[in-house]
C-alpha cells in the first residue's frame, strides 16, 4: 500500500520498463514529464506528431530527445491519435498518453469499435490524491469521462477504481458514495444510487471493497464531522475512494483539491485495453509524471 504518491515512481522503477506511446506529442509540459520519466527509468516512449515542432518545443524546454524515438506525422493531431492507438493495438506499446489533442478526439479513436481499445468495461477516470489535510492516499472517480452515470454505470466506475486500488496494494478499499446529504431523498438521485450501491455491496454483488453512503464530503473525510452528525461507519472519515455523483461535482472537487487544497494528483483512464494517461491541460509537470508512473504500475 502506498503512503505517498512519489512511491509510484519507485514502484514503477521496480517493474519491467513499460512502453508508452504519446499521441500528438507537441506539448512542452508533456515533453518535460516524459523526459523525467525516461531519466527515472519508468518508460520507453514513442512520440507521435510533427517531429519538427516536437524538437522545437523540446529545445525551448531544455529536453534531450536524442534517445527518444519520434514517429514523424504531419497530418495533424487526430491522425497522430490514430497511429498511437494502433501501436497499442499491435502490442508495440503498453500505455497510451494524451498530448496536444482534444480529449474528445482521443476518446473517439480509443472507443472505435473496429480500430480502438474498447473492452466490455466502461471507461472511467481514476484520480489518486495526496492532500496535506488527509491521513492517506485516496481516489476520486469519475471526474472526466462519464457525464451523468446511471446506477449500472456507477457500478462499473466503482469496479474500475477498486481494481486500481487493488493493484496498488489497497486490498479492501473503503468507498464513500458522495452526495449533498446523508439521508436518502427520492428527489436526489445521488442519494438513491448510494443506498442501492451499499445494498449491493452488503449482498456481495460489489466485491473487494466496503461501500457506504450517501455521504457529504465532510462525512467522507472527517471522523469528527461524522461523530458530530451521529454517523457510525468504518468508511466515514477513512475512505479510500470517493465516488462522485456526476462529472460536474467530481470535476469541481478534483480542481478544488489541486488549486485550493494543496493536493498532489496522479490520474489515468481505466477500462480500456491499456491504461490511458489523460491529464488536464492545467495539470502541472509533476502531476503528469506521477500519472505516467501510475499507469506503469497498473499495467
Amino acid at each position: 500500500m502506498i503512503r505517498d504518491l512519489t512511491e509510484l515512481i519507485q514502484r514503477a522503477k521496480s517493474r519491467p520498463k513499460r512502453r508508452m506511446v504519446v499521441a500528438a506529442a507537441e506539448d512542452q509540459e508533456v515533453l518535460l514529464a516524459i523526459h523525467t520519466a525516461v531519466k527515472e527509468g519508468i518508460v520507453t516512449p514513442l512520440l507521435v506528431g510533427n517531429k519538427q515542432e516536437i524538437e522545437r518545443l523540446a529545445h525551448v524546454a531544455g529536453v534531450d530527445l536524442s534517445h527518444i524515438d519520434i514517429f514523424d506525422n504531419r497530418a495533424g493531431a487526430v491522425d497522430s491519435v490514430r497511429i498511437a492507438v494502433e501501436r497499442v493495438r499491435q502490442g508495440d506499446a503498453d500505455i497510451l498518453m494524451k498530448g496536444f489533442v482534444k480529449t474528445g478526439d482521443l476518446l473517439k479513436a480509443v472507443l472505435d469499435r473496429e480500430a480502438g481499445l474498447r473492452t466490455e468495461q466502461l471507461l472511467s477516470h481514476v484520480a489518486f490524491f495526496q492532500s496535506p489535510y488527509y491521513h492517506k492516499i485516496f481516489c476520486v472517480t469519475d471526474v472526466a469521462m462519464n457525464i451523468a452515470p446511471n446506477l449500472d454505470e456507477k457500478v462499473q466506475i466503482l469496479n474500475n477504481a477498486v481494481n486500481a486500488c487493488h493493484l496498488l496494494g489497497i486490498e479492501n478499499p473503503r468507498v464513500a458514495v458522495a452526495a449533498a446529504v446523508e439521508t436518502v431523498n427520492p428527489r436526489m438521485e445521488a442519494t438513491v444510487h448510494a443506498a442501492r450501491l451499499k445494498e449491493m455491496n452488503n449482498a456481495g454483488l460489489l466485491k473487494g471493497c466496503v461501500v457506504d453512503g450517501p455521504f457529504a464530503i465532510d462525512i467522507a473525510v472527517n471522523k469528527d464531522a461524522a461523530r458530530h452528525k451521529g454517523i457510525e461507519s468504518e468508511v466515514a472519515g477513512d475512505c479510500d475512494i470517493i465516488l462522485a455523483p456526476d462529472i460536474e461535482a467530481g470535476n469541481m472537487f478534483y480542481k478544488a483539491l489541486n488549486f485550493l487544497g494543496g493536493a498532489t494528483t496522479a490520474a489515468v483512464v481505466m477500462g480500456a485495453a491499456a491504461p490511458i494517461v489523460l491529464t488536464s491541460r492545467s495539470d502541472n509537470q509533476r502531476s503528469k509524471l506521477l500519472s505516467i508512473a501510475l499507469a506503469a504500475c497498473l499495467r
